[in-house]
């Protein structure tokens, strides 16, 4: 997972991911507020593409007729 950074250009925030510069903003609460949102974003994802395997046998049974 990249890791973000925060640094100070002037009187901006700049976010940075890994070595790249992705995003330039002029709070720095705002700049933080993203980094969070980016985090779980990617989080979420990441749960997304390995799901647990799911049960085989159905958690309810069927009643006989």
């Amino acid at each position: 997972m990249t890791s973000y950074s925060l640094i100070k250009v002037g009187n901006d925030y700049v976010v940075q991911a890994g070595d790249k510069c992705i995003l330039k903003v002029s709070s720095r609460r705002r700049a933080a507020q993203l980094i969070s949102d980016a985090m779980d974003l990617l989080n979420a994802q990441a749960a997304a593409e390995s799901p647990e395997k799911a049960e085989e046998t159905p958690s309810l049974r069927r009643e006989a007729p």
